[in-house]
């Protein structure tokens, strides 16, 4: 195709081969080019904001400088394709590939089982490689900066980080000796070598193969290609245009052209990294018709130093501000990069090291961000802004006038910003920054601050001050007024007192501020000013500067704070970083097992390799099918409302658009008459599917549903919260009821009654890869194939059907992988799959579908938000004598799981506690929001934090510390739960005795006791929860299984079952049992994908019990092969597999088996109150340390002990995996996942720019797992007595919060404030230690 006149023609290259494209469309990512345009589909699609990592490639540009080609990882979702001219990329099919050579890193994450669903894993892989490519000894300090901005919601990260620790200079695995090699483990495949005696003896720590790592030869990379290094190195640049239909691309090649242009056009935005107007433009679908990008003018990035400062160019990115930072430090002397030292604590906390590689300089001074952290320091600092236009140079301050936007202090029409001049700092000068946010990296802050003080020669006199606060206004807001009242004090706390009332005075943050927590923000003002306060009192300290009579008093008894000795002023840094350490202990497989049997050992996923080098095919990297077409969703913006009319008219007109799908085009069942697929008649919350665009490409279709025009008339009442629903009534199924002994007259005969609340806020499932259906019409007899990420391909099938109108038989639902579940993909996938495939036979054409994460998060609907209220009656000992609980959970605005979810939730109330008088008590909530549906834990992680939270709260009446009451009121021995379920507790008082003893609860508490007696402004917490989960579906036709297993005549074997691999390891797990039923090895197994054409009337892999009933049913099948073999075994007992398969296929003996399960017995009476609705239990146990500021309220979590009951795990590494996964999406749920909705009922925390699941900073410092060795009694209820570990440890992540809790009560013990008290949960998706009057 001709390239648009006046085009001019970009040249790049992509893992090695150049790349000369002549239609260059600006709108067009770097992400979209290489999936759509070259099929790169290794660079997934998960977020496009460029904060969640998963489109990382490496972009390398020579530097003409240093002489050197510059490697940096970058999310290509923000690069746009007409800024890459003369750049090289690389992506992960460029570093590796297993039909060729797979590179060291993408073969250690494999081998680390640092990948489960695999999504994240090429960007995590380009993260490692593009840090790598730079320091080819990385520090861990670097490999932790690296993967801070690559999001992983299934693994944990720690085997990630640990894949990544074998690279690093200072790697020694648990720090006993320099051998890369656990203290506690000697060579081995997992079974127990001849003379191994002790304790120890039976269990083994190896996780990692580490001999088996191929070496890293730094000069074996590709070189950069000579012929961009002849283009960077051209005295002339040429001007580059680049034209689109709706944008047109300018990139001058000189400083003369950049400013002629400005000139012509003031109002078109310049764009370098595009890290804020990308995001922009998506979200609010804004389009300039001319971007102008400044990136090739070297005017721009030249840096200068002088002896009054550092003039810096605009166009240096965020991430060379911060080498140059670090060069001036070294260099200069100390009292002159006060100002520079503060920047570059800053720049660590700014986004992830992705988006800093791409940021500017300019271009974050210039956005004016409210959240800035560089404005803050800058302004105090006394910035300067060298500005350059058609008409010369200018100079401005970067003070209070130009960041309130004050024209005169702005730049005017035609200027563009040069460069930032930072003056360096002067001696009797100190600079700090300060920053909170809701996550320790990645995460905008809720407050930052600059501040800065000079003295008088020799004394404590403030000479000057100024204080500049981001977070608190519409853009980074000063204190100028304050600052000059407080100048001739002297720096006493007289003086920091007056500071705090003027600043509060002047600093005003309105109660309807953007992100809220106005109070809480409040406090931080004053916090920081504290800390400034101690920390140049340190410095002055520190350097001997203040004279005897300049000494300052001790605190006033108006602030209460206690004396700080100079021990504790170091405590005041803000919370470290680590990257975390720990010990994985599993059993060791029986020394007689045979070598080939996999059985029990820490296999490799069977994807992993291929997760690594993007290789693995999910749904959305399926080719482009012929005459494919694209949907996009028109959703509702109204809580509750009637539909008056729908015109899609317009939408129709625009390019492309093919046909509006509605509810009258569903040939058969539009949902339920309770949920429906696209709504009719009315819309019962925000986010509702109204109709669907269907046009040629994915930007014409969601284009297009901007033009369909929706007329509604509101209706009441608009319920949003669980309180709301309560006061109207508004609920969606009855109550449900459980009731053991008398609770009335047990209450009579205590001797203490409380009663208190919890809330627990909603969590979004977050699966790395979004919802996403092809459906794919055949030419005859109504045949569909829908390839889908899904959970339940059979309930999508059975969808589907009835939407259509045609038999099951018609419909097969493929699925390979999926990206992540969590029990997302359940019913909701379903729904999307009917709305496609509606599309499919209106067009005739196959549908693609694909939700972007903004979407997914809106639509979806998450884990169900709980108000609890528990009355508990105890003695003086701690024992519970009775308990009343009653719990309400937001379902949202249709039924769903969520009838399923409160039964669940009662069945498991009482967690591992025997209470003699119990009544449970749940109800479901219909509100105005979407559906809320499965989850992993399925109600128990909320439910059990109301018991949980209600022993703590008992403990401290008592007196008693926590782990003593929950140790009191445990089962004890064989007995019956509330629904009258007979269980053994043994395996419970395991996993506690040995949690306790792993560690040394008793011993750290009194160590953490003696830290907070000499701490006032850090303190620490430790909490241990028990848990007792009940695995599996109530009701035993969801136990059944089956599996279809082929044997070939060339001896090679194909399995298939109904179970679908979502990142868990549930096909690994099937070839293990494949390979020990059949004894061939697992090179010689395989399996395809999950189908219903293969493996029908599946039921959903989900409630644990994936890998149990599957390994049943592929266990039964194969047996089943192996029975006809028999004959022929014995017949040539020496014979091969090979001849053994080939002599049955010429003896006419199937090669080909069904295999079966039936299912556990499973059924619930809510009648009569009793049943036996579960299978079996999996006990465990969680201990976890964690320090608290007092000031900001961060958290550190310094260790966490799990000890989990996993029977004889099937593959200990895998279950490891799942365990520290979900323990970190449970501390997640915890501390810091909130749900945010306005009070329309639309989502505002939409994306991982506002929704923060945990990053790699936030696992536990130390983390040790010990599946608990297997009881000699192993029952054969399940496979080879394996448990399934899928969803238990989720509850697990509580005991972080407890520990938060714990250090909240020591400072509260500190100030005399009282010790039984809840952690507030108004805003209940967090913990905050901070809304406590402890800062």
């Amino acid at each position: 195709m001709p390239h648009p006149p006046g085009s001019d023609v970009l040249v790049f290259f992509v893992n090695g081969r150049k790349v000369t494209e002549r239609d260059v469309d600006p709108e067009v990512t770097l992400l979209t080019y290489l999936r759509r345009n070259l099929g790169l589909t290794g660079t997934k699609s998960a977020c496009g904001g460029g904060s969640c990592g998963t489109c990382t490639v490496m972009l390398s540009r020579f530097d003409l400088a240093s002489r050197k080609p510059r490697h940096i990882a970058v999310t290509a979702c923000l690069v746009p394709l007409c800024s890459l001219h003369g750049a090289a990329v690389t992506t992960v099919e460029g570093v590796g590939s297993i039909r060729t050579r797979v590179h060291p890193v993408q073969e250690r994450i494999a081998k680390s089982h640092g990948t489960q669903c695999g999504f994240c894993t090429p960007g995590m892989v380009m993260s490692l490689y593009a840090l790598l490519r730079s320091h080819p000894q990385p520090s861990e300090e670097q490999l932790l900066e690296a993967l801070a901005g690559n999001l992983c919601r299934c693994t944990g990260y720690r085997p990630i980080l640990e894949s990544g620790r074998t690279f690093c200079l200072d790697s020694a695995s648990c720090g006993q000796h320099g051998a890369r090699q656990c203290c506690l483990d000697q060579p081995g495949d997992g079974t127990c070598p001849p003379g191994r005696n002790g304790p120890q003896a039976h269990m083994c720590s190896e996780l990692i193969p580490r001999t088996e790592f191929q070496p890293w030869d730094p000069t074996q990379e590709p070189i950069f290609p000579p012929e961009l290094m002849r283009m960077a190195e051209s005295p002339v640049q040429p001007s580059l245009t680049f034209r689109g239909d709706r944008v047109t691309w300018v990139s001058p090649g000189s400083l003369q052209e950049l400013l002629a242009l400005r000139a012509r056009h003031p109002e078109a935005p310049l764009v370098l990294g595009n890290t804020a107007l990308g995001p922009a433009q998506r979200s609010q679908g804004r389009v300039h018709p001319l971007l102008i990008s400044p990136a090739r003018i070297p005017e721009l990035s030249t840096v200068t130093e002088t002896s009054d400062g550092l003039t810096i160019g605009a166009s240096c990115s965020l991430a060379q501000l911060q080498d140059i930072l670090a060069k001036s430090i070294s260099q200069l002397p100390v009292e002159k990069t006060q100002t520079l030292r503060a920047l570059a604590k800053a720049l660590r906390s700014v986004a992830g090291l992705q988006v800093r590689n791409l940021a500017s300089l300019g271009g974050h001074v210039m956005s004016l961000h409210s959240y800035s952290d560089l404005n803050p320091i800058l302004a105090v600092g006394q910035a300067a802004l060298h500005l350059r236009s058609e008409g010369g140079a200018r100079l401005i301050s970067l003070d209070e006038h130009f960041l309130a936007g004050v024209v005169s202090a702005s730049l005017q029409p035609g200027e563009i910003l040069e460069s930032v001049h930072i003056p360096h700092s002067q001696k009797w000068e100190f600079v700090f920054s300060f920053r909170q946010a809701q996550a320790p990296q990645n995460a905008s802050p809720h407050v930052s601050a600059g501040m800065r003080v000079r003295f008088t020669e020799g004394t404590d006199t403030i000479e000057d001050l100024s204080i500049a606060y981001g977070g608190v206004g519409t853009t980074t807001v000063m204190a100028p007024q304050a600052c000059q009242r407080l100048l001739g004090r002297h720096w006493t706390e007289e003086t920091l007192d007056e500071a705090c009332r003027l600043v509060l005075g002047e600093v005003t943050i309105p109660g309807a501020a953007p992100g809220g927590r106005v109070e809480f923000r409040r406090t931080l003002l004053v916090s920081f000013l504290f800390r400034f306060y101690l920390q140049v009192l340190q410095e002055l300290k520190a350097h001997r500067f203040l004279k005897p009579p300049c000494t300052p008093r001790t605190l006033s008894d108006t602030w209460k704070y206690p004396q700080l000795p100079d021990q504790t002023l170091g405590a005041l840094e803000d919370v470290p970083i680590m990257v975390p350490r720990g010990v994985q202990m599993y059993e060791r497989v029986d020394p007689q097992q045979p070598p080939q049997d996999p059985v029990g050992r820490s296999i490799m996923h069977l994807s992993g390799l291929k997760h690594a080098t993007g290789e693995a095919v999910f749904c959305d990297d399926l080719p482009r099918v012929d005459k494919e077409l694209f949907m996009a969703l028109v959703t509702s913006t109204r809580p509750h409302a009637k539909i008056v009319s729908v015109d899609p008219a317009e939408a129709l007109r625009l390019p492309g658009v093919v046909a509006i799908v509605t509810a009258e085009d569903i040939p058969g069942t539009n949902g339920t008459e309770d949920d429906k697929l696209l709504a009719v008649d009315k819309v019962l919350c925000v986010g509702q599917v109204i109709c669907a665009v269907v046009a040629e490409t994915d930007v014409q279709a969601r284009q297009a549903t901007g033009s369909v025009r929706v007329t509604y008339e509101d209706l009441e009442p608009v319920v949003l919260s669980i309180q709301d629903a309560i006061g109207h009534s508004s609920f969606l199924c009855p109550e449900k009821k459980l009731e053991l002994g008398n609770t009335e007259e047990a209450f009579e005969d205590v001797d203490h009654i409380l009663e208190g609340e919890v809330h627990v806020g909603g969590q979004e499932h977050f699966y790395m890869e979004t919802q996403r259906v092809l459906v794919i019409p055949k030419v005859e007899d109504q045949e569909l194939d829908i390839y889908a990420s899904t959970q339940d391909p059979a309930h999508m099938q059975k969808t589907v059907s009835s939407t259509l109108n045609v038999p099951l038989n018609r419909v097969t639902c493929h699925v390979k992988r999926v990206g992540g579940g969590f029990g997302g993909k359940q019913g909701r996938s379903a729904m999307l799959g009917a709305i496609a495939a509606v599309g499919a036979i209106k067009t005739g054409r196959p549908v693609r579908l694909v939700l972007d994460r903004d979407e997914d998060m809106l639509i979806t609907g998450g884990r169900h938000p709980l108000f609890g209220k528990y009355k508990v009656g105890f003695m003086d000992s701690g024992r519970i004598k009775a308990l009343d609980i009653q719990c309400y959970i937001n379902g949202g605005c249709v039924l769903d799981y969520s009838e399923l979810v409160i039964e669940f939730l009662i069945l498991k109330l009482e967690n591992a506690y025997k209470i003699r008088n119990l009544r449970f008590r749940g109800r479901a909530c219909r509100t105005n929001l979407p559906s809320n549906t499965a989850f992993r834990g399925f109600g128990f992680p909320q439910g059990a934090l109301v018991i949980e939270s209600c022993i703590t709260a008992v403990a401290a009446k008592c007196g008693l510390l926590p782990e003593k009451v929950r140790e009191k009121n445990m089962y004890r021995t064989v007995d019956k739960t509330i629904y009258k379920q007979a269980f053994s507790p043994e395996p419970l008082h395991r996993c506690w005795a040995e949690c306790l003893e792993q560690a040394d609860v008793p011993g750290r508490r009194a160590l953490a006791d003696a830290f907070n007696r000499q701490s006032p402004w850090r303190k620490r917490g430790i909490a241990v929860v028990p848990m007792k989960f009940s695995v599996g579906f109530a009701a035993t036709s969801y136990h059944q299984a089956a599996a279809l297993v082929h044997i070939y005549t060339d001896g090679s074997v194909l399995v298939t079952h109904g179970g679908n691999e979502l990142g868990q390891g549930i096909h690994t797990k099937m070839l293990q049992v494949a390979s020990r039923e059949l004894r061939v090895p697992l090179c010689r197994l395989h399996i395809q994908e999950t189908s219903t054409a293969t493996v029908p009337n599946t039921v959903t892999t989900a409630a644990s019990v994936g890998a149990d009933v599957n390994g049943r049913a592929v266990q039964n099948a194969c047996q089943t092969l192996l029975k006809r073999l028999e004959p022929i075994m014995k017949k040539n007992p020496e014979g091969t597999w090979e001849a053994w398969v080939e002599a049955a296929f010429e003896q006419r003996i199937s090669l080909s088996a069904t295999g079966y399960f039936r299912g556990y017995k499973a059924f619930m009476d809510w009648e009569k109150g009793e049943g036996e609705p579960f299978p079996y239990c999996v006990f465990g146990a969680a201990c976890s340390e964690v320090e608290i500021d007092c000031l900001t309220g961060a958290h550190r979590k310094l260790r966490t002990d799990i000890v989990m009951d996993a029977g004889c795990s099937l593959n200990p590494a895998l279950d490891i995996g799942q365990v520290e996964g979900a323990f970190l999406q449970g501390a997640g749920l915890y501390t810091t996942e909130e749900l945010h909705y306005s009070p329309e009922g639309a989502l505002l925390s939409g994306g991982p720019e506002e929704y923060k699941i945990p990053t790699a900073a936030d696992v536990p410092e130390k983390l040790n797992v010990t599946l608990l060795p297997s009881a000699q009694a192993q029952t054969g209820l399940t496979i080879y007595s394996s448990k399934g570990l899928g969803e238990s440890g989720m509850f697990l992540g509580s005991s972080v919060f407890f520990a938060i809790q714990d250090a909240v009560a020591a400072a509260r013990r500190d100030r005399g404030l009282a010790e039984d008290f809840t952690v507030p949960r108004e805003d209940p998706g967090t913990c905050k230690p901070w809304s406590i009057s402890v800062a």
